[in-house]
């Protein structure tokens, strides 16, 4: 569906930002492992150092790299929420570079639930984004592709079209697993019962 998958891989290899539809809200994502691209993100949204990155694929396996082991609760959330609007925060492991984690220990893992996001990630080399969302810091979120023009034209190097398949407007829910035990950070889209 998307047309332009050669220049979406071009941008981001060559430490560009994009901007994409996803289930939830629109996003904003680079490489992992493009520090200047993380930075740039950074300075895109007037972001605050201490907030970090989340990492979004479109399938789980591709995200267990980046974590350490995941306790059984956060392995029963993954099996039911994802793909959806849930992140997942768990202790990271040593591929996950401490500039997409704000210096934590943690990161957060999610797989949405929209076919155009999934199709971007078939085109991403490791099928991993380091992502937040497509607004700038304590502004709202992008729910249309025209707001997320808006918001990030002249900014993101790609706004990629959503062709159709728009996101609900509502931010995940972000769920903290730690040795079994649950935090939410954030009540979402999901809501879950502790």
């Amino acid at each position: 569906m998307i047309k332009n998958k050669e220049q979406i891989k071009d941008i981001l290899e060559n430490d560009g930002v994009i901007a994409f539809v996803t289930d939830t809200v629109w996003g904003l994502g680079c490489l992992p492992q493009s520090e200047k691209a993380v930075k740039k993100i950074y300075e895109i949204k007037k972001r605050e150092a201490q907030k970090p990155l989340i990492l979004m694929s479109n399938e789980t396996y591709h995200l267990l790299d980046y974590v350490t082991i995941i306790p059984k609760v956060g392995q029963k959330l993954i099996k039911k929420y994802f793909p959806g609007a849930l992140t997942v925060v768990t202790q990271k492991s040593d591929k996950t570079p401490y500039y997409v984690t704000s210096n934590m220990e943690t990161v957060g893992i999610r797989v949405p639930d929209n076919e155009i996001f999934k199709e971007i990630c078939e085109i991403v080399p490791n099928h991993v984004l380091a992502t937040t969302s497509a607004n700038l810091s304590h502004q709202p979120s992008a729910k249309t592709y025209a707001q997320a023009l808006e918001n990030m034209s002249g900014l993101a190097d790609l706004i990629i079209e959503d062709y159709g398949h728009t996101c609900k407007g509502l931010e995940s829910t972000v769920v903290g697993v730690f040795n079994d035990e649950l935090k939410i950070f954030r009540q979402g889209a999901i809501i879950i019962d502790i």
